[in-house]
């Protein structure tokens, strides 16, 4: 949620990711960036995973790893937890727009990927939710 603040702060949707290693301990956290940074890939997800990625230990495999996230992830950063061979995605609000880890699409449980990731859903949902219904309102006037 504070990852979440710091993008919102920053003008960008307000979503935030946390990877946590096996043991629970934070291997990296990251806010949506794609305004700051003008890049179309700047998701939390992304951005999280890379910092992870770093630090872990064991190159680009996130093995044994829980990604945390305020909002159910999309095409591009569910593939990316899979492709991270992540074991866990954990997340708050339910995106039936895009979301790609249950409503829309399931990347992640898809039985023809090679890594297959647990997911949680709708962890601190409304508070989450909030969030995102509130930077819309104000930004676009949307009634969601």
């Amino acid at each position: 949620m504070a990852e979440a603040l710091r993008a919102e702060a920053a003008g960008d949707v307000p979503i935030g990711a946390v990877v946590l290693d096996p043991t629970g301990r934070v291997l990296a956290t990251a806010h949506n960036a794609r305004e700051e940074l003008g890049d179309p890939t700047a998701h939390a997800e992304v951005l999280a995973l890379r910092r992870a990625a770093a630090v872990h230990g064991d190159g680009w495999r996130l093995t044994g790893c829980t990604l945390g996230v305020t909002v159910e992830p999309c095409a591009m950063c569910a593939g990316a937890a899979v492709l991270a061979r992540v074991s866990r995605v954990v997340f708050g609000a339910w995106e039936p727009k895009t979301g790609a880890v249950g409503s829309l699409w399931d990347v992640v449980r898809d039985p023809r990927v090679p890594h297959r990731t647990e997911v949680v859903g709708g962890v601190l949902a409304a508070e989450c939710a909030r969030l995102l219904d509130d930077f819309f309102r104000e930004h676009r006037g949307d009634d969601v």
